[in-house]
């Protein structure tokens, strides 16, 4: 038995006291009406109106559970419209995350965005390298995230496409942090820091071989990627590491002693993000977190970023720009 549906056929009849009117009021014909409450009398075990040929009267017994019954009633409209607003992404958890290289300003800002478009959604928010990202969402453990480009997006819906063009970290006694800009081939005979290849294999791959193609080849490529680790293998073994241009790494290198940041000549690396999240998932919660990213990372690179013209053409496990 519905008895949701069962108890709005005895409200209706309860508060009109007429057969005829509250079918009329339900949009049902009147034998039904009688048939659902005749059942729920059945399965209640009580007798809920009196009836005669000219009018209906609620017993003793219906006047009791009147007020239950129409509390149920608005309990059940409220967890209907709940689910309705989670179904939307209106409601309920959001689970995101960023790549380790986002600035903690940043960060904020897109926490700061995402509460002022969308407050009734609780956000997850995890730190997760790219690779590790488009496992969880292809597992559906993961609503919603940034990642870096070129990877595999089969089965993903993508936000715009922005840029942060990116310089180089160099110990400040290093003959080429006297320039002010500085190329590739200058860093040639250092070590270069980058992030582990499993994080992101594509992009990894395509930093070195863009590295290579303007003549540096690192003597070692050493991993890291927390902050404080990256300084120290910088200072301690003469090392380099490429850093978005932006704020954080900016500000971050000026008030150093001892590491200075400078832009790459010709601007031959750039890190590529978008917001991606499974194919047909896209609702309220994750159209806010895209937005809310989005104009977090255009602020960021002071205007730096945009979204490119051209389109990204796929090849069997990557992106790359053509």
């Amino acid at each position: 038995m519905d008895l949701i549906r069962h108890l709005e056929c005895f409200v209706a009849v309860a508060e009109e006291s007429h057969f005829g009117r509250a079918a009329a009021r339900l949009g049902i014909a009147q034998p039904p009406l009688s048939q659902r409450i005749q059942r729920l009398e059945r399965e209640l075990g009580l007798r809920l109106f009196e009836r005669t040929s000219r009018q209906v009267t609620i017993t003793k017994a219906g006047t009791l559970l009147l007020d239950e019954a129409r509390e149920l009633l608005t309990r059940s409209e409220a967890l209907t419209a709940t689910a309705r607003r989670i179904r939307d992404g209106e409601a309920g958890l959001l689970r995101a995350a960023l790549p380790p290289d986002i600035a903690g300003e940043t960060v904020a800002a897109i926490l700061a965005g995402f509460r002022q478009r969308h407050a009734g959604v609780e956000l997850e928010l995890h730190e997760l390298p790219t690779a590790e990202q488009l496992t969880r969402l292809a597992s559906h453990d993961l609503d919603v995230g940034l990642i870096h480009h070129p990877c595999d997006i089969s089965g993903l819906e993508l936000g715009p496409v922005l840029r942060r063009e990116v310089g180089v970290l160099l110990p400040r006694q290093a003959p080429a942090a006297a320039l002010d800009t500085v190329t590739l081939a200058a860093l040639d005979g250092h070590d270069l820091v980058v992030f582990p290849r499993s994080g992101a294999p594509a992009l990894y791959d395509d930093i070195l071989t863009t590295c290579a193609r303007n003549g540096y080849t690192p003597t070692v490529v050493r991993q890291g990627q927390g902050a404080s680790f990256v300084r120290g293998l910088i200072l301690s073994a003469g090392a380099v590491a490429f850093s978005p241009t932006d704020a954080h790494s900016t500000h971050a290198a000026e008030g150093d002693p001892d590491i200075v940041w400078r832009p790459l000549a010709g601007a031959p690396l750039t890190w590529r993000h978008s917001v991606a999240w499974p194919r047909g998932r896209s609702d309220a919660a994750v159209r806010a977190f895209t937005e809310a990213t989005t104009r977090a990372l255009l602020d960021a690179a002071a205007g730096g970023a945009e979204e490119p013209a051209r389109p990204l053409y796929l090849r069997p496990a990557s992106e790359y720009w053509l």
